[in-house]
């Protein structure tokens, strides 16, 4: 058991953000189903964390319990609800990472929740439909995970996935399908601030991949707040006496450009190779495929 323990300590300190995104989203649901157990064996019914940690709609409410803003995008009731955002977070999220740093990814899964949040709350005290509905509470990481797919599938539309029975389909033509479908359920008693939410999340991602293509990320501000946050928690390291010097490290923008650059070059030598063969390259472009296949 410590062993197992001691794997995923290590694969979580190793792995990328979307790897801390999801260990985070199954460790809470483990959590909160342990403590709901221990208050069903010992009759503690008056406290509902699922409650206490969703986002309500109500504003009056929404506004002593802020901190639901972030907590209801790391938190889930059903398995089946976890296990399929998590599967989105993971498809799309590595392609994400193919263009991206893990920095913009945790950006926009933050602000995809915040937008779906926002907009859950807008929509149910100003919609007749919803305002009927009364008050109620909303979980899940669907509006962030929407905002990366959205995101993902927009700055890069021809990027294909190999779906069963279809085979090969654009990631634009898959997110395209996810958004009607969710703007079709909008009318769905079932689970209307789940389809709003997601809404909410989707355009947030489109606004990110089409702000980039004009050079514009609008995720920086949200990653320096992260950073920010993260540096209160961090442990001081002693100073040391000897004097070194750092070389400045890149910005995200420098880093997402250039392996963009780097992916359409590889994408060049692809095409060229699909057309002539392997022989046909360089020893430059050989390499640089081969280096290429080992990342």
């Amino acid at each position: 058991m410590a062993g197992i323990i001691d794997t995923l300590k290590l694969k979580y300190k190793t792995g990328s953000v979307m790897t801390r995104l999801i260990f985070i989203n199954v460790a809470v649901f483990i959590l909160l189903k342990v403590v709901a157990v221990t208050f069903t064996l010992f009759n503690v019914h008056s406290l509902d964390l699922i409650v206490f940690l969703g986002v309500p709609s109500q504003m009056t409410l929404l506004l002593d319990r802020l901190w639901t803003l972030i907590t209801y995008m790391f938190v889930h009731e059903g398995f089946l609800h976890l296990l399929f955002n998590m599967l989105w977070l993971y498809w799309f999220g590595q392609i994400f990472l193919q263009y991206f740093s893990g920095r913009s990814l945790g950006s926009l899964y933050v602000l995809g929740g915040l937008a779906g949040a926002l907009l859950y709350v807008v929509a149910f005290n100003t919609i007749p439909y919803y305002i009927d509905m009364g008050r109620g509470w909303m979980i899940g990481a669907s509006a962030s995970v929407m905002a990366i797919v959205m995101g993902a599938a927009f700055y890069r539309p021809d990027v294909q996935l190999h779906l069963l029975l279809l085979g090969p389909v654009k990631i634009v033509y898959i997110a395209i399908f996810a958004f009607v479908l969710d703007f079709l359920s909008l009318g769905n008693a079932t689970n209307p601030g789940g389809h709003v939410a997601h809404i909410g999340g989707a355009l947030l991602g489109y606004m990110f991949a089409m702000q980039y293509k004009k050079g514009r990320d609008i995720t920086h501000w949200m990653s320096k707040l992260i950073d920010g946050f993260v540096e209160i928690f961090k442990p001081r390291q002693k100073k040391s006496k000897m004097r070194v010097e750092h070389a400045r490290s890149e910005t995200d923008w420098d880093y997402n450009k250039r392996r963009h650059s780097e992916q359409e070059e590889i994408d060049a030598i692809l095409d060229k190779l699909k057309q002539s063969g392997y022989s046909s390259l360089s020893a430059d472009e050989k390499k640089k495929l081969f280096d290429a296949s080992k990342k």
